[in-house]
């Protein structure tokens, strides 16, 4: 059974939370019974990753067995499980309380934006989550549009011209097929030409940069000018996600893009 199964919560809890930034500024919520989460957020002292998971009676926030859009690897309850407390833990920061996640509001918020999760199969777990929170809030489903190419996946939210996207991506930075085989461009991020004018960017690497044998998609990997059959993994994670962060210093406009990175995930998969 699948990781999205056994931690569909803490994929509800990670979607949230990335977009729980984008309510903070508008948002007030009493902290110990004086401070602002305005002002929380201004001081600095609104540290959301500092905190525990607590028992939330009004979770799960969407029926996953009832969401045409989740894969069934990832559908436990679906296809058999029978407890269900997994599914009601919530994040709690310690010292802030994350804004209640609001389809409709969302919907509302986000009007006439494209929302994009790059990355891999972690990356589709989270997209898949996002659609199906605002799916079970939209009166007409029938106006959900959902499109498909070669490399990017999308819903539209035809009522409210909202795109939610998935680009795979397993390492960010290039594969590409030469002669000598398939290479692993540690220095080479090609695809930044789509991603770069995206209003919302949520990019996610780690679980592919260790595969080796059959399931490793490349035959070479290339540092500078040298390539090589193999190197040092975490060090090719480092000089891909460094080629990743230059390009998003160099290319992005974080004045109409928000950038989110997802943390380092296990594997999903057993």
């Amino acid at each position: 059974m699948g990781w999205f199964g056994v931690q569909s919560s803490s994929i509800l809890v990670a979607v949230s939370m990335i977009f729980s930034w984008m309510y903070l500024g508008n948002t007030t919520v009493n902290v110990h019974g004086k401070t602002s989460r305005n002002e929380m957020l201004k001081m600095g002292k609104c540290d959301i990753y500092e905190g525990s998971w607590v028992v939330d009676e009004t979770y799960p926030m969407y029926n996953s067995s009832s969401c045409p859009y989740i894969r069934k690897e990832f559908n436990c309850q679906k296809y058999g499980r029978p407890d269900q407390l997994y599914l009601q833990y919530r994040w709690q920061p310690r010292d802030c309380d994350l804004p209640g996640f609001d389809g409709k509001d969302f919907l509302r918020r986000f009007k006439g934006k494209k929302i994009m999760y790059v990355g891999d199969s972690l990356s589709l777990n989270h997209w898949q989550s996002m659609v199906c929170l605002l799916y079970v809030v939209v009166s007409d489903q029938s106006r959900i549009l959902r499109e498909t190419n070669d490399t990017i996946s999308t819903f539209v939210f035809q009522d409210y011209d909202l795109s939610v996207m998935l680009f795979h991506s397993q390492y960010l930075v290039d594969i590409e097929n030469e002669q000598n085989g398939r290479i692993l461009k540690l220095d080479s991020l090609k695809n930044g030409e789509i991603w770069k004018n995206i209003d919302i960017l949520v990019f996610n690497t780690w679980l592919w940069w260790y595969r080796t044998g059959p399931k490793q998609p490349w035959d070479y990997v290339q540092d500078g000018d040298n390539i090589l059959k193999d190197m040092d993994r975490m060090l090719a994670f480092q000089k891909g996600l460094m080629t990743w962060a230059k390009w998003v210093d160099s290319e992005v406009d974080l004045t109409k893009t928000q950038v989110f990175f997802q943390g380092i995930s296990p594997s999903h998969y057993k």
